[in-house]
């Protein structure tokens, strides 16, 4: 039987200021680890907000915090637009806010994660850049740190998850193995030689099963690992 969660829309608190954000959590008592879940470019969609619940489901308090404040497409050429229009500086502190605030929850047991597809991908690197209580970062076929040294601050263990069809991505991942291994860090990155972009959403045409059910597996015992201990 499936697992009774809590899902809504919060708000969260940033430097006295005040960030919206998709909350989905385990309905029972307990601490739980927690998973902050970055949009792809379309978004917080209901793709993204069914993805929070699917990390609910699994024993997590999940939330996806809305780094386009209120904006949501599903036009190719206008999620391009938000997407090169978006003050990453700003969203990599909305995002560390987010884990900030998971942390603060007293129903946390101190691990968060994070995870980011497409555009969030690299903005889930990012994030664990640019703070220390990442405990386990997981980019879906996202871009990489600009400069590429800046994974040198990562303190976290990594697991990337590719498309080998991907024309963006493909000359990213091998250089950003290349500096992870020259910064000693403890990353593992996996190459999907069949699928595509955004494999991983289900509600495009770029979805693949066999992988995108592989890859939620792979993240449920990377996070199980370094949130759950299990």
């Amino acid at each position: 039987m499936a697992q009774r969660i809590q899902a809504r829309m919060i708000d969260y608190k940033i430097n006295g200021g005040k960030v919206a954000g998709y909350e989905a959590r385990p309905g029972g008592a307990g601490r739980f680890p927690g998973v902050v879940v970055i949009i792809e470019w379309w978004g917080l969609d209901s793709h993204i907000k069914d993805v929070t619940e699917r990390f609910a489901r699994e024993g997590y308090y999940a939330l996806a915090p809305d780094i386009y404040h209120g904006t949501v497409t599903a036009d190719p050429q206008e999620a391009m637009k938000l997407t090169r229009a978006l003050d990453r500086e700003r969203a990599v502190k909305e995002l560390v806010a987010a884990v900030d605030h998971i942390k603060g929850q007293r129903v946390s047991n101190g691990k968060v994660g994070v995870i980011g597809y497409c555009m969030g991908g690299g903005l889930a690197l990012l994030t664990a850049v640019n703070s220390e209580k990442v405990d386990a970062v997981n980019p879906y076929y996202g871009g990489n740190p600009n400069p590429l040294d800046l994974v040198q601050r990562i303190q976290c263990p990594i697991l990337g998850l590719y498309a080998g069809h991907d024309e963006a991505n493909r000359p990213s991942v091998p250089a950003l193995e290349g500096a992870l291994r020259q910064y000693r860090k403890q990353f593992e990155c996996i190459v999907y030689p069949d699928a595509p972009h955004a494999f991983f959403n289900d509600t495009q045409d770029s979805y693949r099963k066999e992988a995108a059910e592989d890859a939620w597996r792979r993240t449920q015992t990377f996070f199980g690992k370094h949130l759950k201990g299990s």
